[in-house]
């Protein structure tokens, strides 16, 4: 599985995890966010997406661990990927067949969201 972690730039942006090369996924409080980080895999990828103004996925990331132990607040290490050379915007998502049913138009306040191979293929160019 792949997914789709959700973050507003002016408090933590892709260009912090760049920087930065990993850091630890949390401070996400919705029940279903955080059901999808305790699920997620060492090797899995992510793509990040800047909310705000931005509306967009701007660079791509992986799973390197993953502390389910406080279920409440589980602990995921990222570490950086790609910047994705042109940003795909949440209008060319939901304008996209592919994104029919998927949380990310359909739950808009939804911070980690699940991706098939061929939604992670759009939104990063692949």
């Amino acid at each position: 599985m792949d997914y789709l972690l959700k973050t507003e730039p002016s408090t933590y942006s892709f260009a912090d995890l760049q920087r930065e090369k990993t850091t630890i996924w949390d401070g996400v409080s919705n029940p279903v966010a955080l059901r999808h980080l305790r699920e997620m895999k060492p090797g899995e990828r992510l793509v990040v997406y800047h909310t705000g103004d931005e509306k967009s996925a701007v660079g791509t990331a992986s799973v390197v661990s993953v502390d389910a132990s406080d279920a409440k607040n589980p602990k995921v290490k990222i570490k950086v990927g790609a910047a994705i050379a042109t940003p795909v915007t949440l209008a060319q998502a939901k304008a996209n067949k592919l994104f029919t049913g998927s949380p990310l138009v359909r739950q808009g306040r939804l911070s980690v969201v699940p991706l098939n191979e061929a939604q992670f293929k759009f939104l990063t160019g692949e």
